[in-house]
């Protein structure tokens, strides 16, 4: 049995704004997240900026006590998937809530729950460690607790891998709703990574962006003088609904997944395989999947960080697969606005895909100032475009070698 599947709900938390509609605003008037890191000094580090979500209000969504047991990362995927829900306007009932799950991908974790409780062990003992601890860092607290806030008794899962752990949560999904596991499911990614300790060890292995002085134009994806990525946190969470079943109770159906593929490089712990062969598979597997032609695709969300290796890799397995149809797509790097933000990115990125087809509109990719004859392709610079695109693919790849694509089309 193979059923088809709509996205009919989206949420976000991101350093662009923490709703929807105030972030595809400014995502499309070209607008940055980036700024200098104020929740730590951070003059000790070589990079000082980062996306901070700044306009997220967790008491409009949780109570106080409630709050005092959720790690950041869970508070953003709680809210975000809520939104998605309200937005599907889905009813989660004791008839449905077997056939209704949640699959939230993060990176992470809950490494800033760790970090405090470490510090309060090294200086009051381990005695005065929170009994609250395991369950609020463990990886899969987004899932479980948006499924507890929200009753979802269906298929429950989280996907850990890396930057591409979003659109793991998506695809996979994705295909319990297609097999027939489950009628709906609230998908995406959360993270909150931004402390001393991620950053220290990002700073160390030469990773991010030391633009410190001009923070919003410091993520240039696919620009010859980018100097790495820059962290970010957030969510981005999809309704994914079985066709009929949202048609049968009127839902707006927002556009349609129908691919997914993933593979691995097999290469490096942290450096992307240089030829892009594994992330071409991915997107390979992913247009097979949704019997999609590459000459269809219009639109690619790429994952291009701002690493000097890993936007040109992506652009060799682009080139890969769609040959010179490649020269014809939009192939904008959405980071350059919002950041990365590690296992949450893929989760946000599907949310622009959708809004993308929607509206026909690419946002852009800002701060692209110098050509790479490497990375030749249009990647819709620094303002955005009107398209009346059909098909759009969303990249998602991670440290380790974890590559994962979703394909979505227009409705």
């Amino acid at each position: 049995m193979s059923r088809r599947v709509a996205v009919t709900g989206l949420g976000v938390i991101s350093p662009l704004g923490s709703d929807v509609t105030s972030f595809w605003s400014r995502l499309i008037q070209g607008e940055s997240g980036i700024s200098r890191i104020e929740v730590f000094d951070p003059s000790s580090f070589a990079t000082q900026i980062a996306g901070i979500v700044t306009d997220f209000h967790p008491e409009a969504y949780f109570e106080p006590k409630e709050l005092r047991h959720m790690d950041r990362f869970v508070q953003f995927a709680v809210a975000a998937g809520k939104q998605a829900l309200n937005h599907a306007d889905l009813r989660i009932t004791e008839q449905n809530a077997y056939r209704v799950g949640v699959s939230i991908g993060t990176g992470i974790g809950g490494i800033q729950t760790t970090l405090d409780n470490h510090k309060t062990m090294l200086e009051k003992g381990a005695r005065r460690i929170s009994p609250f601890l395991i369950p609020m860092m463990i990886a899969n607290m987004g899932s479980a607790q948006l499924s507890i806030q929200l009753g979802a008794k269906g298929p429950n899962t989280t996907p850990v891998n890396a930057c591409a752990s979003g659109n793991n949560a998506i695809g996979e999904a994705f295909h319990l709703i297609r097999c027939g596991a489950a009628d709906a499911m609230i998908a995406g990614g959360a993270e909150s990574p931004i402390n001393e300790l991620s950053f220290g060890g990002f700073c160390n292995m030469k990773a991010m962006s030391t633009r410190n002085d001009e923070p919003q134009q410091a993520s240039r994806p696919f620009d010859a003088n980018r100097d790495g990525f820059v962290m970010s946190e957030g969510a981005g969470v999809l309704v994914l609904e079985e066709w009929e079943h949202a048609q049968a109770r009127g839902a707006t159906i927002l556009a349609e997944i129908v691919g997914y593929g993933q593979s691995a490089d097999a290469y490096h712990i942290t450096a992307p395989d240089p030829e892009g062969t594994g992330n071409a598979w991915a997107m390979k597997e992913a247009l097979r999947d949704a019997g999609v032609q590459p000459e269809e695709v219009d639109y690619i969300n790429a994952h291009a960080t701002g690493t000097p290796l890993g936007d040109g890799a992506e652009i060799k397995g682009i080139k890969r697969v769609f040959g010179q149809h490649a020269y014809k797509l939009k192939v904008s790097a959405t980071k350059s606005a919002t950041g990365h933000l590690f296992g949450a990115a893929g989760g946000l990125e599907a949310v622009i895909t959708v809004k993308s087809l929607m509206d026909g509109m690419i946002p852009p990719t800002i701060n692209y100032e110098t050509p790479d004859p490497e990375c030749d392709l249009d990647v819709v610079p620094n303002k955005a475009e009107a398209s009346p695109i059909q098909v759009a693919i969303s990249n998602g790849f991670g440290f380790g070698g974890h590559n994962a694509v979703l394909v979505f089309k227009k409705v």
